[in-house]
């Protein structure tokens, strides 16, 4: 797959692929990346911040990160833009720029997520934890057609989405191509 221009919002948190994330928007450049995204209907880039801070200069990202698409926008109490995004699918980021009004633009890589990978005997608590948490909780993924736990890559993300890992944990599954490996990954990090 060739590689393709995608502008960047760097943050301080890992989105996951499938997950839901409210953000606030009040920079420029954020004002203008969603503007362009609206006229193309493209996504983004959210990358997790490496060094920097979320407002002001421009901070060092991951080099993996996920792609973001608008689901829903409006204002908020003080104003501001609100956006509601979802996680897509996974890049790799091969080189960036910063455009004249500071906004981040990488090269990137997709990474190949599209086929569903049929869990492993070894995950299958895995997929029962996953089952139980979402019991519990309730939310968007509860209802979720039985086939859902039965993927490896999608149980990954939700178990990331739902367990108390911190960012480097979450950022270390998100660069690993192999679902499975990524399943071993949460079974050390539970454990």
């Amino acid at each position: 797959m060739p590689m393709q221009s995608l502008p960047l919002f760097p943050l301080h948190t890992v989105l996951l692929p499938g997950a839901a994330l409210g953000l606030r928007v009040f920079e420029p450049r954020y004002l203008d990346l969603v503007r362009e995204c609206g006229r193309d209907g493209s996504g983004f880039g959210i990358c997790l911040i490496l060094d920097g801070e979320e407002a002001g200069g421009p901070a060092t990202p991951a080099a993996f990160g996920t792609e973001a698409l608008i689901e829903d926008f409006g204002t908020g109490d003080d104003g501001l833009l609100t956006l509601q995004v979802r996680g897509a699918r996974r890049f790799h980021v091969r080189r960036t720029r910063v455009r004249d009004n500071g906004l981040m633009v990488a090269d990137v890589d997709w990474r190949g997520d599209d086929d569903v990978d049929e869990l492993r005997p070894q995950h299958g608590l895995l997929a029962m934890v996953l089952e139980r948490i979402l019991d519990q909780a309730g939310g968007e993924h509860a209802r979720a057609p039985a086939a859902k736990f039965e993927d490896a890559a999608w149980i990954c993300w939700r178990l990331a989405e739902w367990l108390p890992l911190s960012d480097a944990q979450r950022q270390s599954l998100l660069q690993d191509d192999d679902p499975h490996g990524r399943l071993d990954q949460l079974l050390g990090m539970i454990s």
